[in-house]
């Protein structure tokens, strides 16, 4: 079965309260397997809009990932983030190899 994705590109407005999101994310997930791939760090933006922050984030399915984004632990995370940054976010299935 092919894994899914989380691809997020964020622009954190309150670093601080940023962390209140991460906090309240965390269950949601553990919850539904995932692994993180890419969590900020240096970057290039050869095309289109960078952001300051890029994420992926790996699950066991694409299925996974979409449970996690519209689970109620994830939502009431989602609600914090919203208040202290910009994001762009894609669930994508990967490669079954």
């Amino acid at each position: 079965m092919a894994k899914g994705y989380w691809i997020a590109h964020v622009d954190v407005r309150d670093p601080e309260s940023y962390k209140n999101y991460v906090a309240a994310a965390k269950p949601a997930f553990d919850r539904f397997g995932a692994r993180f791939l890419a969590r900020g760090g240096a970057f290039e933006a050869p095309e289109g809009r960078g952001r300051a922050r890029n994420v992926i984030i790996e699950f066991p399915s694409l299925e996974d990932a979409q449970a996690c984004y519209h689970s109620a632990e994830y939502q009431a995370a989602r609600a914090i983030r919203e208040k202290v940054a910009d994001a762009e976010l894609v669930l994508v299935e990967g490669v079954d190899m």
